[in-house]
């Protein structure tokens, strides 16, 4: 079908790139179009190319949008981060038990008021969108009135996003503690109430290991099992201490990755945070079972936690995707994650390209969420999320591109020079829903 066929079609012309494949293992695993266009019709997306082969697509009546000069990417996915957190962000403290002690479980109690929960969503939102992010793995709290807080400041934006109510039914204040049969029955009522209700996906939310008892790891992979459709998520071995006291806790466990695996917690749509400290059958049995890690290099620099390996993470071929992990994560801007994530590999030893930092960012996430097709890349009837990133944001990005020879220099900058800043333009099923300056469509 020609979009000119739709009458709710717009065009948007740029330079264009986005994956097909990881550019670690894959030749040709990206498409660059350095005059592109990309055609949006009914928010999906019907044509990507060289605008020379596709400006005869656009018809006198539909509004063609050009950003000449700038890039057009797929949305950023965040894979792992803490919206009831967002207050919290850049909190100092000596480790990862301590902050949870001292700012994370103080700060989460407040969202057992509904109007709280609803302003911490909205400006948690409106802030991924500023920084170009237009799907997230989110965290909410243990009580399930913050997750109808997110999903309905979701819904209202149309956006693609995947949360759910934490469980945790030990090793934490009264105030958060919930109960084994509760926690998973408010689960599943909200799976009900939330799991593919317009663009919105429900994760089972174990907080880790230690806050969950053996029955309610139990009810909760028992959850998981019964509806395979719906994500989990988790954190697994961030920390030394944290990974001690698992072993305390669980000693009949291999690992720590080994009690999630014992409670049928790996599987596909699974993801697991972090994972600095795993062994070589740990990254075995993620790879087997599909299940994905999200990678916080801004939170494990924060809290000392570690270095995250990519050499063994890639010798076992695991799904990886990146994530901010706010608030231990310092920055919402997945540009600034990139930056991080970067000299992280390089203090390991390893070089990931820009290419890389950008699909690990977009077709990555989807991939490690079982989502390729639906987001991620601009494939025929994608959801049209993407982003206008701006080389002229700032001086000195303006000043480093306009030096670079090729597209990794180009992509390499906006990774270690980027910001929120470069985010002109942010789009969700084809709808503006950010800008930083007016835009306003030309006529074809």
């Amino acid at each position: 079908m020609k979009a000119s066929e739709s009458g709710n079609a717009h065009a948007y012309r740029a330079s264009i790139l986005h994956f097909t494949g990881d550019p670690a293992f894959q030749q040709h695993a990206h498409e660059w179009f350095e005059d592109g266009l990309l055609i949006v019709a009914d928010g999906r997306v019907q044509a990507v190319g060289e605008y020379a082969k596709l400006k005869s697509h656009v018809s006198a009546d539909m509004v063609l949008h050009d950003y000449s000069g700038k890039l057009i990417v797929p949305g950023f996915i965040d894979t792992h981060v803490h919206y009831p957190q967002t207050d919290m962000i850049a909190s100092p403290a000596s480790g990862l038990l301590p902050w949870l002690e001292t700012y994370t479980f103080p700060t989460e109690h407040q969202f057992s008021n509904p109007d709280h929960a609803r302003d911490v969503a909205s400006y948690f939102l409106d802030e991924l969108l500023r920084c170009g992010t237009t799907t997230a793995m989110v965290y909410c709290t243990v009580h399930p009135g913050s997750v109808d807080a997110f999903f309905e400041a979701s819904e209202a934006r149309n956006l693609r996003m995947v949360a759910g109510k934490v469980l945790m039914d030990r090793h934490c204040p009264e105030y958060l503690q919930d109960s084994a049969e509760g926690g998973v029955r408010d689960s599943e009522t909200l799976i009900k109430k939330w799991h593919k209700r317009g663009r919105q996906l429900y994760a089972i939310t174990p907080r880790f290991a230690a806050t969950s008892t053996d029955e309610q790891m139990r009810l909760a992979g028992e959850l998981a099992q019964h509806h395979p459709d719906v994500f989990l998520q988790t954190h697994v071995a961030e920390n030394t201490d944290e990974v001690a006291w698992v072993k305390s806790l669980y000693p009949k466990a291999r690992s720590y990755l080994d009690v999630y695996e014992q409670f049928g917690m790996l599987r596909p749509r699974s993801t697991y945070a972090h994972c600095i400290w795993l062994d070589d059958e740990d990254r075995a049995r993620l790879r087997a079972t599909k299940s994905a890690i999200a990678i916080c290099p801004t939170s494990n620099l924060f809290l000392g936690s570690g270095l995250f390996d990519f050499a063994k993470a890639d010798a076992a071929h695991v799904l990886l995707s990146l994530a901010t992990d706010v608030g231990g994560g310092t920055s919402f801007s997945m540009l600034q994650t990139m930056n991080e994530t970067y000299k992280v590999a390089r203090m390991g030893g390893t070089h990931v390209s820009a290419l890389r930092l950008f699909y690990l960012a977009t077709l990555g996430g989807a991939r490690s969420m079982q989502l390729e097709g639906l987001i991620g890349n601009f494939a025929y009837q994608a959801e049209a999320d993407f982003i206008v990133l701006d080389p002229q944001a700032t001086p000195l990005l303006a000043r480093r591109v306009a030096r670079t020879n090729s597209l990794e220099e180009m992509l390499f900058a906006f990774a270690l020079l980027g910001d929120d800043r470069a985010v002109a333009a942010t789009f969700a099923a084809g709808k503006l829903v950010h800008a930083r300056t007016a835009h306003h469509g030309d006529r074809a």
